[in-house]
């Protein structure tokens, strides 16, 4: 699907630029010479930054992809014969080419779930073979927030999904794609719904919030980094081996460089992560995306052939029409269908999105509606 020059869509916040702060941290990272592979003093801000917004112990991997860190986050996390259980819907099932398979070699279980959220109740059904050895063991939760749904986890939420997997010995990763829109829905700061609520690695997404091609995978708690335990001491020159985060530091460093995710110039990375967790930035560039989509869900709910699946929870509209009214607003402005045997389609909001770029879809919207209802 391609835009033509005028176009604005609500197919995905990927569509959407770079915010000019970005851009301008880029080029304040730009002047001059700089340690490559994160030995450079912006990458050390980075990590100060991580420190403050997710706590002490927290530490960053930045990387090029969201697949890059979903995939690099569970090979850390998973032992050889371990499995990761997740919803139905999730991304890490449908959307990344199979990549934490092939790459994490993490097989992949699927939980049915109504609203994209898994419950302590649905993990239960699947403990029941552990120490079955020929069965994958269960080692790892992995939810999204927000969800592939466009719901949010609240922090009690998140915190009660923790400590059943804890209990039953798994760790909980957090897909943290669209963090930030998660953080904005709910009002609380990044650390509220993840190291606060029990998660021990969450992804942090930046691309689709205004940054160009950057993510980091940010760990929160160093004990849940698997892949640490298979180092020896030659493996940590000058640290303590007992150090479980110089630990989990070391293991990740070296899968990042396997997976082909360590960038030379790491502070171009590092600069626009940096800029996102600054004064707000990312979550405030969220808070708009989302108060988009609910003027959008708003707006149309009036519109007679027009269905909400439910209302907006971040900056994801789900909602039900006609193939032909879709298929003409959409030359307008570009949106994918969810589901198209339901009729199903999903429209996006993203930082940059105006009032007036609403009003355009709406209005492409009602015209398409009221052509189809002269037929």
């Amino acid at each position: 699907m391609s835009t033509a020059p005028g176009l604005r869509a609500f197919a995905s916040d990927n569509y959407a630029g770079v915010h000019p702060d970005v851009w301008a941290a880029l080029a304040d990272a730009d002047a001059d010479h700089a340690v490559s592979y994160g030995a450079d003093p912006l990458s050390a801000r980075l990590q100060e930054r991580v420190r403050e917004q997710f706590g002490e112990q927290a530490f960053a991997v930045p990387v090029f992809t969201g697949t890059a860190a979903n995939v690099l986050a569970l090979q850390a996390m998973t032992p050889p014969w371990g499995a990761v259980l997740t919803a139905a819907g999730s991304h890490l099932l449908h959307d990344e080419g199979g990549a934490p398979v092939r790459i994490g070699r993490a097989p992949m279980v699927p939980l049915d779930t109504d609203d994209g959220r898994l419950s302590p109740d649905m993990l239960a059904a699947h403990l029941d073979r552990r120490g079955d050895v020929h069965a994958s063991q269960p080692a790892v939760v992995a939810i999204a927030q927000a969800t592939e749904a466009g719901t949010v986890y609240t922090p009690e939420q998140v915190r009660a999904l923790a400590d059943a997997a804890h209990d039953a010995g798994l760790s909980l990763y957090m897909d943290g794609a669209r963090l930030s829109n998660a953080a904005a829905a709910l009002g609380v700061p990044l650390r509220a719904f993840t190291a606060d609520a029990g998660v021990d690695v969450v992804s942090y997404g930046a691309t689709k919030n205004g940054a160009m091609g950057a993510e980091a995978v940010v760990v929160l708690n160093p004990e849940a980094i698997v892949a640490a335990r298979l180092l020896g001491p030659a493996d940590l020159p000058g640290q303590d081996p007992e150090d479980a985060g110089a630990r989990a530091a070391q293991a990740l460093g070296y899968l990042r460089k396997q997976d082909m995710q360590l960038a030379s110039k790491h502070r171009y990375l590092a600069a626009q992560l940096l800029a996102l967790l600054s004064d707000d930035l990312g979550v405030r560039l969220a808070g708009r995306a989302n108060a988009m989509a609910a003027q959008l869900a708003d707006r149309v709910a009036g519109l007679d052939g027009v269905e909400l699946v439910r209302a907006p929870e971040a900056n994801a509209v789900f909602a039900r029409l006609d193939r032909a009214v879709a298929d003409r607003v959409r030359a307008r402005h570009p949106f994918y269908d969810w589901d198209a045997a339901a009729r199903e389609v999903r429209w996006m909001t993203s930082w940059d999105t105006t009032p007036g770029d609403v009003e355009s879809f709406v209005a492409a919207l009602a015209e398409a509606l009221d052509e189809a209802a002269a037929r």
